[in-house]
């Protein structure tokens, strides 16, 4: 099923059934509507208007993390992408709250340390912002690097956190 979920930047959907969260992504992102055209294509999916476990499970723990009163996403997530991509969102998964990495570390982590542009391409194709936290991986300069929801919602997070 699909929900809208307002968060104080701004309305996120997100795609999910019973079993897992699919997608969650800024609904005034340009690529949004492509990306759950695609996501259905996928899946073989039809959105149902009922709302799936895994909506409610992720609205309820967005609303405590911008509250400041969650740090860890327990919501099941099913991660459509190729290898490469999943093993980059599960060492994402593994950025405590809090802090960052580099694009760089990320790929020593994975075992690719020269793969950098590969690890920033997998990173800025994380269709499950917030839950993946992409707004963890910084540039090895310190600067704040791309974000595909937008740099101030970047920034946003990581000042929510606490890091900068």
């Amino acid at each position: 099923s699909m929900a809208e979920i307002d968060t104080p930047l701004g309305v996120m959907v997100a795609v999910g059934n019973d079993e897992a969260l699919y997608l969650l992504e800024f609904l005034d992102h340009p690529n949004t509507p492509g990306k759950i055209k695609r996501l259905l294509r996928q899946t073989q999916a039809t959105l149902v208007a009922a709302t799936a476990k895994s909506i409610q499970s992720i609205t309820l723990e967005l609303e405590r993390y911008f509250k400041d009163e969650l740090q860890i996403f327990t919501t099941p997530l099913f991660l459509l992408g190729t290898p490469f991509q999943k093993r980059v969102w599960q060492e994402l998964q593994k950025i405590p709250y809090g802090h960052t990495r580099s694009y760089k570390e990320i790929a020593v982590l994975i075992g690719k340390p020269t793969a950098c542009r590969a690890v920033a391409r997998a990173s800025g194709a994380n269709i499950l912002p917030i839950i993946i936290p992409c707004h963890r991986v910084i540039s090895s300069d310190g600067t704040t690097g791309g974000y595909s929801g937008g740099l101030e919602r970047k920034k946003w997070l990581l000042q929510h956190e606490g890091i900068c």
